[in-house]
């Protein structure tokens, strides 16, 4: 029998309840996110700046690949870091606020496109580090998101999300001084990608994932209630603690 507190399944709308409770875990997913980013940086900044340096992605070295993972949580002085934490809360957020466990799994295929695009196609001698890559995933998730999941509300918030805060784009084009744009173009590509991939699933196909169910047997097409032991009988699925699926069984036990 199902928990009346399980999960709902994917594809069905959380109730209020639940969805006051995913934001909750949203809002300090990306505070304690944000208290580690700062904290990174006071160690860095107390080394003089050398942790950036020391573990940021050099394109086409393959010593650094393992930075990829460490590159977003460094930032090259306060002010980077200042400039970067603003829109890393908003769009974590708003990523994060309908489901903390797809975020999570977004936040890891940003990582991943962001640090790619800079390792594998930017050129000469550079260190590139900074939570940026990932912010702009998450602006094109969220701009994106309600789309594929053809849910109004997130439509209308990727819409003033992506009005508001189109200038962004404009730090994404080659020839901005001191900006990494493909790391930019990497965590938008990550995140327009993610909005499908990790799109909610209709009712109907999650029923059809859904785990498990209760397999009652029924008669065949012709068979009276006195049918013959081992005689084949259709099958019909139903699922755990549903009213329709008791009816079945009553309606099996009487040989009917």
């Amino acid at each position: 029998m199902a928990s009346p507190h399980a999960p709902a399944p994917t594809g069905t709308p959380l109730d209020p309840a639940q969805m006051i409770a995913e934001a909750r875990k949203a809002f300090f997913v990306m505070f304690g996110f944000l208290c580690l980013v700062w904290a990174t940086q006071l160690v860095n900044w107390l080394l003089d700046g050398r942790m950036a340096v020391m573990h940021g992605i050099r394109p086409h070295d393959a010593d650094t690949l393992g930075y990829l993972l460490t590159a977003p949580f460094l930032h090259l002085n306060w002010q980077h870091l200042e400039g970067n934490s603003g829109p890393l809360f908003v769009f974590g957020f708003l990523a994060a606020y309908r489901g903390v466990r797809k975020f999570l799994g977004l936040t890891v295929l940003l990582v991943v496109t962001s640090g790619m695009a800079v390792w594998l196609f930017q050129s000469g001698d550079t260190v590139t580090v900074g939570a940026s890559g990932v912010v702009f995933g998450y602006f094109g998730y969220v701009v994106l998101r309600g789309l594929f999941d053809r849910n109004l509300i997130d439509s209308l918030i990727g819409l003033v999300m992506g009005a508001s805060f189109a200038y962004l784009l404009s730090t994404a084009v080659p020839g901005t001084p001191g900006v990494s744009w493909l790391a930019h173009i990497g965590g938008l590509v990550g995140g327009l990608l993610g909005a499908w991939i990790f799109r909610d699933r209709s009712p109907k196909q999650a029923a059809a994932l859904s785990d498990g169910g209760d397999t009652l047997s029924l008669p065949g097409p012709g068979s009276g209630s006195g049918r013959k032991p081992g005689k084949k009988s259709g099958q019909i699925a139903a699922g755990p603690a549903s009213p329709r699926a008791d009816l079945l069984k009553e309606l099996d036990d009487l040989g009917l």
